[in-house]
């Protein structure tokens, strides 16, 4: 099991930003070690599968605060516009302002999408589906609402790529801002002629 020092959540927490930071194939051992603080036989203990059962927790944890903060608030029966907001909110929070690559997004673009592609698929469908159910809650016609779930996490994703290449979070910042002005105004202006 793994140290005293460190529980079971922080050696999660601490192996995601070695796959942040490495890439899968880029988080070697000895990587791991260094950020954990933990023995290779501690780290198999806790992780019989070895660097894949570790990639599978980090991305189970990523998926279950998504699920808990992000996508459960969209799918529930509240107002619409809160429920973006709180979205927006935890968004800038999780992917610190534009400063934190998405894992799953970085996962995607490489051949790691072969190794987890339940869980990535799981988490950018379900996301994509909570968008658009509360957007149709909301008073928009459902290939709108669809086209502008998918629109958001385009800017989402891609405002965080463009963040990390140009080295600016405010380009993150800035393509949030201007998709949840977007989704207010569009819910505001439903909930008016509603």
């Amino acid at each position: 099991m793994p140290s005293p020092s460190f529980d079971h959540d922080e050696v999660i927490a601490r192996l995601g930003e070695v796959f942040r930071h490495y890439g899968y194939h880029g988080a070697s051992l000895s990587r791991i070690t260094q950020a954990t603080g933990l023995g290779k036989g501690s780290l198999y203990n806790a992780f019989p599968g070895g660097k894949e059962d570790m990639a599978n927790a980090v991305l189970g944890s990523i998926g279950d605060w998504f699920s808990n903060t992000v996508f459960s608030v969209l799918e529930q029966q509240g107002d619409p516009a809160a429920a973006f907001a709180t979205m927006f909110e935890a968004v800038r929070h999780y992917f610190h302002s534009g400063q934190r690559i998405c894992l799953m997004g970085a996962f995607a673009m490489d051949d790691s999408h072969d190794r987890f592609p339940e869980q990535i698929n799981g988490y950018f469908g379900r996301w994509y589906d909570a968008m658009a159910t509360c957007l149709m809650r909301g008073g928009l016609k459902q290939a709108h609402a669809q086209r502008l779930a998918r629109e958001t996490l385009v800017a989402i994703q891609g405002g965080l790529v463009l963040a990390r290449g140009l080295d600016r979070p405010d380009a993150f910042m800035e393509a949030v801002a201007h998709q949840e002005a977007k989704i207010t105004a569009l819910l505001s202006a439903r909930q008016r002629a509603g």
